[in-house]
């Protein structure tokens, strides 16, 4: 080979030497190949524990999703050193690779914080404290934020140089006006607080707020997440919650009904008082009283005269408050009062309205001028006069 004759691996591109560049994508290339691998292990164990170690499972989980991106960073950053860059370009790019490297840590850091979670969930399943699983969700939120914070007060200091004290203090400045500028935000966050404190509902609890009737699934730092009875999602601010009144239909501790029976008004009292008497018996049998208890028993009462019915009023207190069973219950209730009271020839009334027809002999109608006196016909029409005002 001629000595004026250079190998391809020293021929300069863009002033890099070609093996330089050739060395740069090998690092590249076995850091991503590596990370991949790695994270191929970490996704196989986790498959391999199964259900029954799911701290296990957990953390090779988020080490599979993690560690291809640390891979490939840090392989970059390797293959950068065998550039021998001037250190005015070089100043730059290593500083973009710092905040890489921090990124890719971050990340891996981000994804563990499920680790803490799954060992939390684990413990919270065998409490019998609801409250504990309503915690769950807020403690993985809690790490990744801490774990964003931490990433950017480490990415700040790479481009400042200036130390971690410092910037702290400068946050501390710029968190004072966030806050004027988030202050809802924050609001929500305290009346999360108010909620974990107060606790005037739990995960799995039925809620009926502001129109909304559902179970709560998830109580976060902002706002709690209600699946409505219509299969609808709702997201509710935990400020609002915190103020308002909420009505927590899973603690009442039995179901009253008010029944009004209503009959005709051509009912003989003999019968009125068997309509009581069949709602009471209905009440008192054997099927009924085991959902009474203590001083709330049934009550039956002719209570009202009504424009067009006579009015019974039933109340009775359903226990437990299981609202499934509370409705077979009803609907075996309302096929016996349908069914007695049809044997007894009582007739249910609706609302009606009486038309009397002129000329009905068996309703006859007196029409006449008032002023003339009694016996006289009116002119023009041969019915009786009414006597005077």
């Amino acid at each position: 080979m001629p000595e004026d004759t250079q190998a391809w691996w020293q021929i300069p591109v863009w002033g890099i030497e070609a093996w330089r560049i050739v060395a740069l994508a090998a690092c590249i290339f076995i850091g991503y190949l590596l990370g991949k691998i790695f994270s191929a292990i970490a996704t196989g164990l986790g498959k391999k524990a199964g259900e029954n170690r799911a701290v296990l499972r957990s953390l090779a989980d988020a080490l599979g999703k993690s560690l291809g991106l640390l891979g490939l960073v840090v392989g970059i950053q390797i293959g950068v050193l065998f550039l021998h860059l001037d250190p005015a370009i070089y100043g730059p790019i290593s500083t973009a690779l710092s905040v890489l490297i921090v990124m890719a840590i971050g990340w891996v850091f981000y994804c563990l914080a499920d680790v803490p979670f799954t060992l939390y969930q684990h413990w919270s399943a065998k409490q019998e404290s609801k409250l504990t699983e309503m915690l769950a969700p807020m403690i993985r939120t809690a790490l990744r934020l801490t774990v964003i914070i931490l990433t950017l007060v480490q990415i700040a200091q790479v481009f400042s140089d200036e130390p971690i004290t410092s910037i702290i203090a400068g946050l501390g400045i710029g968190g004072l006006a966030f806050a004027l500028a988030a202050q809802d935000s924050l609001k929500h966050l305290f009346g999360s607080f108010v909620i974990f404190m107060d606790r005037p509902f739990e995960v799995g609890d039925r809620l009926l707020f502001e129109g909304y009737d559902g179970i709560v699934e998830e109580v976060g730092f902002r706002s709690t997440k209600l699946r409505t009875l219509t299969g609808h999602f709702v997201t509710i601010p935990n400020g609002k919650l915190a103020d308002s009144a909420i009505e927590n239909i899973a603690r009442r501790p039995y179901i009253r009904r008010i029944l009004n029976v209503t009959i005709t008004y051509d009912t003989p009292p003999e019968k009125i008082q068997e309509a009581k008497q069949i709602l009471e018996d209905i009440l008192n049998d054997e099927k009924s009283k085991q959902y009474w208890q203590g001083d709330l028993v049934p009550r039956v009462y002719f209570s009202d005269l009504n424009a067009d019915s006579l009015n019974i009023m039933v109340i009775y207190w359903f226990h437990p408050p299981a609202y499934w069973d509370y409705m077979a219950y009803t609907d075996w209730f309302n096929q016996e009062v349908f069914r007695r009271f049809g044997e007894a020839g009582i007739d249910f009334a609706f609302p009606s309205q009486t038309v009397y027809l002129a000329g009905d002999e068996n309703r006859p109608i007196n029409i006449g001028v008032r002023g003339l006196p009694t016996g006289e016909k009116g002119p023009g029409n041969g019915s009786d006069a009414l006597p005077p005002a």
